[in-house]
């Protein structure tokens, strides 16, 4: 298989940075984006022994993506005991949260970088049978290198933005080539599956894995803890936010003039519970992360802990859905609060769920919010009205119990990929 200009060119200067990447990957741990222990899996060093036998590799970039992945592992686990299950994802976000919800023996590991040495030596040592990536994710080398050893590969619940289409349509042999290594490429709605076909891509029907899922997990004692804290107090939970869309949050808050309403903030990023309690000024505010109680006298609870949204949709009475207030983001996954049954308010900015999102506005489930003053009116409104609150839980948690049959999709999908 020989390799368009473009690629030899990625390669190869891919190949001369590759020296560089210790200083770089050094740096982001500074910065607090890398793990210093794990470095090595970066550079395609496993720290694990690969298990004998047939070995199914699953890849997922950040939370999101690595989230969609569980039912899948789950299913692959009860299906196909004797396989072994490797998933990567690149964020030390998601690697947190999947060490704690990953099934007893599934494997996880960074993504290499996509560098010709990173990636030989990732593949040397896992061998996979086949590959299984989720949504964007187009590494050039690593999908090339996969495919000339004859692993096969699949792209499900794939995502691709017009910009990424219109960048991969001015090297229109790479991309021909990178897509044509995947045996099975399922988009996740049409608008991409279009994309994808005007790249020369072959595509199945549509899958999006996001859908896919049971409640999450919640701790009940816990969770009656802190319904006692709160007391008579309604709560609401802005969830998932990124920087920026906490002051449109903490502002449309400020503008509604809720009397008894605890505000709840659990950033994407907990790490950033420091600076979120920084723009709290006027709240008596209270960290989760920094063992701070929350009382009757919190009036904002900072919740900057990991693998918690269960429980924090659990004690909340509206859920203030984040990463669609400003361009860029795209919105993040509304059924994980529709399936705990909470109304959903969220940004204009959606297009990473943009099918769920339309679904759940349709059925009066969720309400869009364009800035600060018109989600303080929609929390006034469903202050004043409860029971409109209320209504709009049960229709998400009605659409949500409809969308399950998407695991047996991918299962479907996939089996004719499965090592025999």
């Amino acid at each position: 298989m020989r390799r368009p200009l473009s690629l030899q060119l990625y390669a190869a200067a891919l190949g001369l940075l590759e020296p560089l990447a210790g200083p770089l990957l050094a740096r982001r741990v500074k910065a607090g984006k890398e793990d210093a222990a794990r470095l090595g899996e970066r550079l395609g060093h496993a720290n694990v022994t690969r298990p004998e036998g047939r070995l199914v590799w699953l890849h997922g970039v950040s939370v999101g993506e690595s989230m969609s992945l569980l039912p899948l592992v789950s299913a692959l686990k009860a299906r196909r005991p004797e396989l072994a299950l490797l998933v990567t994802s690149g964020t030390r976000t998601s690697a947190e949260l999947l060490a704690k919800r990953l099934p007893a023996q599934v494997i996880h590991q960074y993504i290499p970088l996509d560098a010709p040495g990173a990636v030989r030596r990732f593949l040397d040592h896992w061998e996979p049978d086949l590959g299984v990536l989720v949504e964007s994710e187009l590494w050039p080398n690593l999908i090339l290198g996969a495919h000339e050893r004859r692993v096969k590969l699949a792209l499900l619940s794939a995502r691709m933005t017009e910009g990424s289409a219109q960048g991969w349509a001015k090297v229109p042999a790479a991309a021909k080539l990178v897509l044509d290594a995947f045996d099975l490429i399922a988009p996740q709605e049409t608008e991409t599956q279009m994309r994808l076909k005007r790249l020369g891509a072959r595509t199945s029907q549509l899958l999006n894995l996001k859908t896919v899922g049971e409640a999450l997990p919640v701790d009940a004692a816990e969770l009656a803890r802190l319904k006692t804290a709160v007391g008579d107090r309604r709560v609401v939970l802005a969830a998932n936010t990124h920087p920026g869309e906490d002051e449109i949050v903490i502002e449309g808050f400020r503008q509604a003039e809720l009397a008894d309403t605890l505000l709840v903030i659990a950033p994407r990023h907990p790490g950033r519970g420091e600076a979120i309690a920084g723009l709290l000024a006027g709240f008596e505010v209270a960290r989760r992360a920094a063992g701070e109680p929350l009382t009757a006298k919190t009036t904002a609870y900072v919740a900057d802990t990991l693998g918690e949204m269960g429980l924090l949709y659990s004690l909340a009475d509206v859920v203030v859905m984040g990463g669609g207030f400003l361009p860029g983001i795209g919105g993040h996954n509304p059924l994980e609060p529709a399936r705990l049954e909470k109304p959903i308010l969220t940004g204009p900015h959606t297009f990473n769920a943009a099918s769920l999102y339309a679904d759940l506005f349709a059925q009066a489930a969720a309400i869009e919010a364009a800035d600060s003053t018109n989600l303080a009116r929609h929390l006034r409104g469903l202050d004043t009205y409860p029971h409109i609150g209320r209504r709009m839980g049960e229709a998400a948690l009605a659409y949500a119990d409809r969308q399950g049959g998407a695991l047996d999709q991918a299962m479907a999908l996939l089996e004719p990929l499965l090592p025999a």
